[in-house]
């Protein structure tokens, strides 16, 4: 769905601007933006047309798929970054915003997220005109500062969940009857970890390209919010390490955890073991029937071999125990 807009210096509100009415001559100081939702056949098409978007980059624009990435065209630049949420199973969703801009006129391409909803605009448009109103300016810049500081905000929404499923993860690990295997989701959870940072880690050199001055049509006033947009960015990278090394530790503290139990098994084993070894070696001494041992006719010898075996198994026994290997 192909939805335009347009902003008059000077004049509040914004004005709808028609589909077929993009290609036609913009005025002085104004400033058009220009939204497909789901693009449809012919829309992203049209729209590079009417804002004379190179060809390879409209090509980008209809094949979701890019990497995190600023690339530079003669008059014009292209910035594809991904939203990502998680869905209701835990799974992660990446969906694709690409924005592309020059002087006067901004274009972005919002593609589903994995069976979720697109990433929304209202909300992104509602803090672009609060800055335009507070600014008196309609600079491109703070519309893209909005749309990726509203990406950069829907990652720490992402990150907040991943605590709690570490969360769960932790009380799985360390449980009383938690099994001896890590539980799946450590490993789901790993997944979605390396995909996030792969996906997450260049925007941080997208904004610093920004921030270098590298798109010119970006003013001044919006590099502020640009720079803020960084600082998000930086932070939402060192929590993401941060959960990565904790679930790493989580995963190595269950091998410990396992091999702690497998050694208690093998403690309370042995100790059996010899209790019984000791027991046998009484029992096979007198079952050997020879002629000639003295305690075969001996009236006592029963039950002073059935006590020696009831005394070797008490000692044993609180000795092990004492120790806790019983």
């Amino acid at each position: 769905m192909l939805r335009a807009w347009r902003y008059t210096e000077g004049a509040p509100g914004r004005t709808d601007v028609a589909a077929d009415a993009l290609t036609g001559p913009r005025p002085a100081g104004s400033f058009l933006w220009v939204d497909i939702e789901h693009p449809e056949t012919g829309e992203i098409e049209h729209a590079a047309e009417a804002l004379g978007v190179h060809h390879i980059a409209a090509e980008d624009l209809a094949h979701a798929g890019q990497r995190t990435k600023l690339e530079h065209y003669s008059d014009h630049r292209h910035v594809a970054v991904h939203d990502m949420a998680l869905d209701e199973a835990g799974v992660l969703a990446d969906g694709e915003i690409d924005i592309v801009f020059g002087d006067g006129w901004l274009l972005t391409v919002r593609h589903s997220r994995d069976g979720l909803d697109a990433a929304p605009i209202d909300s992104v448009v509602e803090r672009f005109e609060r800055q335009r109103v507070e600014h008196g300016s309609s600079d491109e810049g703070f519309a893209i500062w909005s749309i990726l500081d509203d990406v950069v905000d829907r990652y720490f929404v992402l990150l907040d969940a991943v605590d709690d499923y570490l969360d769960g993860i932790e009380e799985a690990v360390f449980a009383p009857d938690s099994a001896d295997h890590p539980p799946q989701a450590a490993f789901a959870l790993r997944r979605t970890l390396v995909a996030f940072r792969r996906t997450a880690s260049p925007m941080r050199e997208v904004v610093s390209a920004l921030l270098r001055r590298e798109a010119p049509e970006i003013g001044d006033a919006a590099i502020p919010h640009l720079q803020d947009v960084y600082d998000h960015v930086l932070r939402a990278l060192d929590l993401l390490e941060s959960q990565r090394e904790l679930l790493s530790g989580l995963l190595e503290a269950q091998l410990s955890v396992a091999s702690m139990r497998m050694n208690r098994v093998m403690k309370a084993t042995s100790s059996w073991g010899a209790i019984l070894v000791v027991n046998t070696l009484i029992t096979g001494v007198y079952g050997m029937n020879f002629r000639h041992m003295p305690e075969l006719h001996w009236y006592l010898g029963y039950p002073l071999a059935l006590a020696a075996m009831a005394v070797a198994t008490v000692v044993l026994y609180v000795m092990f125990r004492r120790r806790d290997w019983l």
